[in-house]
This record gives C-alpha cells, sequence and structure tokens, in this order.
C-alpha cells in the first residue's frame, strides 16, 4: 500500500469542519480489455479526466443524494431521512424531481463520491440562495437546505423552459452542482438592481435568488419577435448572479449525427444557410 495521493486537485472550498474538493486522476492506464483501452486511450489524447468530489469531514456532516457515495475512510456514519420531514421530502420529490430521501455522511474523514467524466462548480454560499434546474444538486454541507421553488410569474413556467419548479439551495455553506461544461467555459454575470440579461436558448445554469427570470418577447411586439427569428427570450434582472453555459448548445448538437457538417455554416434568421 502507498500514501501517495493519486489525485490531482483541480478546485477546492473549504468551511468550518469540511474541505470540499474536485478531484481528478492525471491519467488513465488504461484496461486488460483492449475497447476500453481504446476509449481510454482517446480520452487522454482529448485531456479528459475521471474525476470526483472528495469531502474532507472533521467533526461535519455532508448532504448528497442517495447513491452518490463511492467510499469514505474515518469515524464516520451514513443515514437516510427525508431532510425536513416526509412533506418536504415528497415535494422536493414530486415538483423538482429530486429524491425523496437524502443522505448524511457525520463524523470525521474522507468521502469520495461517484466519479464520471462529467464537471462540477463548487459555490461557496453566505446566507444566499441558489436557484437550478433538476439533476444539478450533486451535495452540499448540512448546513444548506434543498427544497422545491416555485417560478415567480406564469410566463416564465410555461415559456422559460425550466418548468413550473426549480430546486433552491439557501444557508451558508459549500455546494456542489454538476456543471453541463467544464466550469472555464462557464460566464458568470453580476448584475446590478434592474439590470438585464437575456439569453436565446436555455443554457442558463444557476443565478441567485435575487434575481428575477421570465420569458419575454425579443421585439417590441409579437411579430417583431416572430420575424426576427428570435421568439422569446430567458430575461434574467438584477440585482444577482448567473451563470450560463454559452457551449452547452454546441455540445449538444455535436451529439447528434451530422452535426459537425450542420455547425459549420451558421443558420440565418429564416433557416437560411449564411
Amino acid at each position: 500500500m502507498t500514501d501517495i495521493d493519486p489525485f490531482e486537485v483541480v478546485e477546492s472550498e473549504s468551511i468550518p469542519g469540511a474541505v470540499l474538493e474536485v478531484v481528478q486522476y492525471k491519467t488513465l492506464k488504461g484496461s486488460d480489455d483492449l475497447d476500453v483501452a481504446e476509449k481510454v486511450f482517446f480520452a487522454n489524447q482529448a485531456d479528459i479526466h475521471l474525476k470526483m468530489i472528495r469531502v474532507k469531514l472533521d467533526r461535519s456532516e455532508l448532504l448528497i443524494e442517495p447513491g452518490a457515495l463511492y467510499f469514505m475512510k474515518g469515524a464516520l456514519q451514513l443515514e437516510s431521512s427525508t431532510h425536513g420531514g416526509i412533506a418536504k421530502g415528497l415535494m422536493r420529490k414530486f415538483m423538482t424531481g429530486e429524491t425523496l430521501f437524502q443522505s448524511r455522511i457525520k463524523g470525521t474523514g474522507e468521502i469520495y463520491l461517484e466519479p464520471g467524466f462529467g464537471h462540477y462548480l463548487l459555490v461557496n454560499i453566505d446566507n444566499d440562495a441558489l436557484i437550478f434546474d433538476k439533476g444539478v444538486f450533486h451535495c452540499a454541507s448540512a448546513s444548506l437546505e434543498v427544497s422545491p421553488k416555485m417560478q415567480q410569474n406564469v410566463s416564465s413556467a410555461l415559456f422559460g423552459g425550466e418548468g413550473f419548479f426549480q430546486t433552491q439551495v439557501k444557508g451558508s455553506g459549500v455546494v456542489v452542482l454538476n456543471s453541463p461544461v467544464p466550469v472555464s467555459e462557464l460566464l458568470m454575470y453580476d448584475l446590478a438592481a434592474g439590470e438585464k440579461l437575456s439569453v436565446d436558448d436555455n443554457f442558463a445554469f444557476v443565478r441567485t435568488a435575487s434575481v428575477s427570470f421570465h420569458a419575454e418577447k425579443s421585439g417590441k411586439s409579437l411579430f417583431q419577435s416572430v420575424t426576427s427569428g428570435e421568439g422569446l427570450l430567458q430575461t434574467f434582472t438584477g440585482p444577482g448572479m448567473v451563470w450560463i453555459a454559452p457551449t452547452q448548445g454546441v455540445y449538444d448538437k455535436m451529439k447528434m449525427m451530422n452535426s459537425i457538417a450542420n455547425l459549420s455554416h451558421s443558420q440565418g434568421s429564416m433557416g437560411t444557410n449564411t
């Protein structure tokens, strides 16, 4: 056995009693299966790393989704509960799609969550709240509360692409979110009071609760919105912060057949090549 850490730390956030880290293997060494080894080779060539969340607790607690635990070491205890009672658990389940039960790990030691090739965003919240879509939550310090958040108006619920309910995390602590793109490709905007950010797609990733969200016409009239080819825009009004993932739509298109050919020609407002 060796005490050498096989991981490199990509990002880290610390609070009293806990250190939350994104760690990754520098390279993967392959498998005795040639098909797997081929995939590993191309992952290494593309600089794609296997990552996981590592949490070091010192007489503290961590809140995770059930099934997220990979392994843990130390004087740690795993407990599952509805986190706030059965009513809040059912509301979270049916309104945001999150699980009915949530797991808490208490004590002192190291926790490793399920590895993957995805991306993670660590946010240190200080008496504030974040709002995001279902499936984005990964884990959080136990001082934070996870609950459903209803949209503020009908337009955002029907036309904003986010649904009637999203997930809210509030309090003080660190939350880890599943990012749709590498963190280096996220754009973060700190909006002043009354300042607007309009997005012509569903790639707004997360926002602080002080930011209002609604869908609005891209033009002054419905006719202008239709003829401009833009339609309704996701509009965020400050004060507060908004994270967007502009490259998400490009990656989604690249997964589709003939995607590279389609991306090589920009589409005009009326669907014609330009």
